[in-house]
């Protein structure tokens, strides 16, 4: 296999990935501080590179040798969907380190370091084109954020973390076994991408490497039954963790089902497209029905996560061109909102002391751009026209329901729209009781924001508007990688 070497996806990966190396050397933590933020920059200027000046497809692939005597090469390469979630990457990071600028954290430059390492993983997963390396970079990105939850968590982090690790390393642990089989029914014993996508399974086989590979994506995204350590871990993480878990590190796990489980083992994909679609729809409304139900910040903008993450596999399952272009565009879309969300809540959190919504009111009389920014974000997480994310869910809800594969198409519809007024319900209670109403204890002296988070708040809010109004570029990215997803998949099911 001949081999070429190009720089936009390799600088992806070294820039974090050494850049947090040697962050472990800074000790002053201002510096450290600037340095993972000037890295971040850097990473976000060479993905934006990649979308611009070098977006011809060889300067998007670099495949050379890598552990030849396993089948293995080191093959990574930016697709529509990579460039896309790179950027979102690329993006993210920047926002975090900026609006938690003024955050002190002990050890900071170990914090600083393990960020920007799980950075490295994450943009790993999202353009790896082999499977042993895409499984290596699954586990660098989560590594980091067990040490980050765990060290720098709240009073409950040991336990809480040791449930994440225990659900991870258990998902983890499921999709190597399938992708080890994998390896072994290849021709010749190759972890290549193509390799996979080649094999010829029988229906049995594919029933059961659906089950081992889907749980593990499932653990991540998270699905009902498999969102337990969800909540916890975003309520005990340190915020600027929780929005990398909540942000990026859950779309692992649906860039995972598109990539390397529908059009590996199709047939088992569609055979148990009704059960996997019931645990999305179930999933939607249960975690709906808990966040109107929360006091907690955190917890309500966890269980929101797990609604809107829902929707977009039950999308995935419908095996439509709409449907997944829809995911695509959302995976970006809902990683914007709900960091922006976080970073809110990081807001309050750090002022107020508290995130109980019972024991906040009337901010709007004291802070009213961090208001304003509020409702926007808000408004958008529930899909108003003209924003973002509104996109995403039509394209996603008009997937669904002229899908072909399933008779129960119509009532996934109904079920999905019924999430999205239950969205409608906690997002506006929550924006009525915290930012109106009479100030509280906690509220009574409170001031507006710095301006490091009208910054990133406005930048939240431009692309929101930005994306709802023109979404074409986001789209014109997306089109090819959706039309071979799905041909692949339709090939090897007529």
């Amino acid at each position: 296999m001949a081999s070429n070497y190009n720089m936009i996806p390799v600088l992806l990966l070294l820039v974090p990935l050494l850049s947090g190396l040697l962050g472990f050397f800074i000790k002053e933590e201002k510096i450290a501080r600037a340095w993972s933020l000037i890295a971040s920059l850097l990473v976000l200027a060479v993905s934006l590179a990649g979308l611009t000046v070098y977006k011809s497809p060889e300067h998007l692939q670099t495949n050379i040798e890598w552990l030849p005597i396993l089948g293995s090469r080191f093959h990574v390469a930016l697709d529509g969907m990579g460039q896309l979630l790179s950027l979102l990457t690329a993006v993210a990071f920047p926002l975090i380190f900026i609006s938690t600028y003024y955050t002190s954290y002990p050890r900071a430059r170990s914090f600083y370091a393990l960020m920007l390492l799980s950075q490295a993983g994450l943009m790993g997963v999202f353009i790896a084109m082999d499977a042993l390396l895409f499984y290596f970079f699954w586990e660098l990105a989560l590594i980091p954020a067990y040490f980050l939850c765990s060290i720098w968590g709240g009073e409950k982090r040991i336990a809480v973390t040791f449930k994440f690790f225990i659900y991870t390393f258990l998902g983890s642990l499921f999709m190597l076994i399938g992708i080890i089989y994998l390896y072994f029914q290849t021709p010749d014993l190759s972890f290549s991408i193509n390799a996979f996508y080649s094999l010829k399974l029988s229906n049995d086989q594919q029933a059961w490497i659906f089950w081992l590979i889907f749980i593990a994506f499932a653990v991540k995204m998270p699905l009902v039954p498999f969102h337990t350590w969800q909540p916890d871990t975003y309520e005990q993480a340190p915020t600027a963790t929780t929005m990398v878990l909540s942000g990026i590190m859950v779309k692992m796990g649906v860039f995972g089902v598109i990539r390397w489980l529908a059009p590996v083992v199709p047939e088992g994909f569609w055979g148990w497209g009704d059960a996997g679609a019931f645990f999305c729809m179930f999933g939607m409304v249960y975690a709906s029905i808990l966040a109107i139900q929360q006091d907690d910040l955190k917890r309500l903008i966890a269980y929101s996560s797990i609604a809107h993450i829902g929707l977009m596999c039950l999308a995935i399952f419908s095996t439509t061109k709409t449907g997944m272009q829809g995911v695509m565009i959302q995976m970006f879309s809902h990683g914007i909102n709900i960091i922006g969300l976080w970073i809110v809540v990081e807001i309050i959190e750090r002022r107020y002391k508290t995130r109980k919504i019972s024991e906040l009111g009337g901010l709007a009389q004291k802070a009213p751009v961090l208001t304003i920014m509020l409702v926007i974000i808000a408004l958008a997480n529930i899909s108003l026209p003209l924003t973002n994310a509104f996109v995403g869910e039509f394209l996603m809800f008009t997937g669904v329901f002229t899908s072909n594969v399933s008779q129960y198409n119509y009532i996934y519809t109904a079920v999905s729209g019924l999430t999205i007024i239950l969205s409608a319900v906690y997002m506006l209670n929550m924006i009525q009781k915290v930012f109106y109403g009479n100030t509280h204890f906690f509220t009574a002296q409170a001031t507006d924001i710095r301006l490091n988070e009208k910054l990133v708040l406005g930048i939240v809010v431009v692309l929101i508007i930005a994306f709802g109004v023109y979404p074409q570029p986001m789209l014109d990215l997306t089109e090819s990688t959706v039309d071979s997803i799905l041909k692949r998949m339709i090939t090897k099911h007529p």
